[in-house]
């Protein structure tokens, strides 16, 4: 028996992105607010487009505390879900041909989140990256900045627990 040949590359990474929205299609506020991810390898970078709804101060103009905490907090909720997602995948656990927003566990669910507002968040575009620091059967703990221009100034940034769902 001759070994099966490698699928295509793209195959792959249209299987992998429709896991990704599998993921994100089960949190009806990140359309609200018209959060996208991009896909690069196991790397999330979230992305919140500028919008007029969005904006919390029009006399600086200034994005609202509230949609920035947001965007943090979903950022770190699919940073972890994809992170635990990614190894089922690479692990064969999962196929991601066949995972949908019904076949899915559910999400963590938030213990606590701290957010530090470093300086307000400018009328345009916002990113977003969660480093997941510790990833356990029970306990997680993410943290998340967010920047504009320049990655290496973020102008908001969070620290958030979650409660792992039970496996299985």
């Amino acid at each position: 028996m001759s070994p099966r040949p490698p699928e295509p590359v793209q195959t792959i990474k249209e299987r992998r992105d429709g896991a990704l929205d599998a993921l994100v299609g089960t949190v009806p506020y990140i359309g609200f607010l018209g959060i996208r991810f991009d896909r690069r390898g196991d790397e999330l970078t979230a992305i919140l487009p500028y919008a007029g709804k969005l904006i919390g101060n029009p006399v600086l103009p200034a994005l609202h505390g509230g949609a920035t905490a947001s965007f943090l907090e979903v950022t770190a909720l699919i940073g972890l879900g994809w992170s635990i997602l990614w190894e089922e995948i690479e692990s064969g656990a999962a196929d991601p041909a066949t995972v949908t927003a019904a076949t899915l566990a559910p999400l963590p669910r938030t213990i606590d989140f701290t957010v530090d507002f470093l300086r307000p968040g400018l009328p345009r575009d916002a990113y977003a990256r969660a480093l997941v620091n510790r990833s356990g059967r029970r306990y997680a703990s993410v943290h998340v900045e967010a920047w504009q221009d320049n990655r290496s100034r973020p102008f908001a940034q969070a620290t958030g627990h979650f409660l792992m769902p039970p496996h299985g």
